[in-house]
């Protein structure tokens, strides 16, 4: 089954007299379906749009995977393990929350920042926080998430190329830029996703602009 979710059916979040636009793929806050809380372990992939100088405070985070790529400008990260980092186009961040940890994440950059950041359930609780950072991914290199059995993968295709997502029990494809159309599906814009079940492996050809994606295998659990 594939199931498509608009990029204007997202729920409008964040502060935007503070300089932050959040757009919620899944429940959030005061957002709440509870038809849509969750799929597999993910549960939450957010447009994430930071005005220079906007961030969040440090807060806290725990039994939670956080999973961050930057689509433009730069994403300054602090933690309690006393880790400073700046994201750029390109990275993967992964943050491991565990028993407990406090982060904050702010525009770094001198113009607009946008990434998404995307939270999965982790298979077991507690545990020490963790912190990863891989430069300039590949296309198509699987990001395999310690504590769960989730693998994420970036693509990145030219116009009229052809990609597809991988055979899992879930899959979830996220439209960063550009378009695709799955085989025998409606074409996905940017900030559209595609939620698939026991689907198998699904094609898709990208658009006259090109696509980037964000696509998650997950496992058959919760």
């Amino acid at each position: 089954m594939l199931e498509v979710r608009r990029a204007e059916g997202r729920y409008r979040g964040g502060d935007p007299a503070a300089g932050i636009d959040t757009r919620h793929a899944f429940s959030f806050g005061e957002h709440y379906d509870p038809d849509n809380v969750r799929f597999g372990a993910l549960t939450a992939c957010n447009e994430e749009r930071l005005a220079p100088g906007a961030g969040f405070a440090p807060h806290a985070h725990r039994d939670v995977e956080i999973v961050s790529w930057v689509v433009q400008g730069e994403l300054g990260h602090e933690d309690a393990e006393g880790r400073v980092t700046v994201l750029r186009p390109g990275d993967v961040q992964r943050l491991t929350a565990g028993a407990g940890t406090r982060h904050a994440e702010r525009n770094a950059g001198a113009g607009p920042l946008r990434f998404v950041q995307m939270w999965l359930v982790p298979d077991r609780p507690g545990g020490a926080p963790e912190y990863d950072v891989v430069r300039g991914i590949a296309d198509g290199v699987p990001y395999r998430l310690p504590r769960t059995d989730a693998v994420l993968r970036v693509r990145r295709l030219a116009a009229g190329a052809s990609g597809a997502v991988p055979a899992a029990p879930r899959a979830y494809a996220h439209v960063v830029r550009g378009s695709v159309r799955p085989a025998g599906g409606e074409p996905l814009a940017a900030g559209d996703a595609a939620r698939l079940t026991a689907a198998g492996r699904v094609p898709f050809v990208a658009g006259d602009e090109g696509a980037e994606l964000l696509i998650w295998e997950l496992g058959a659990g919760r």
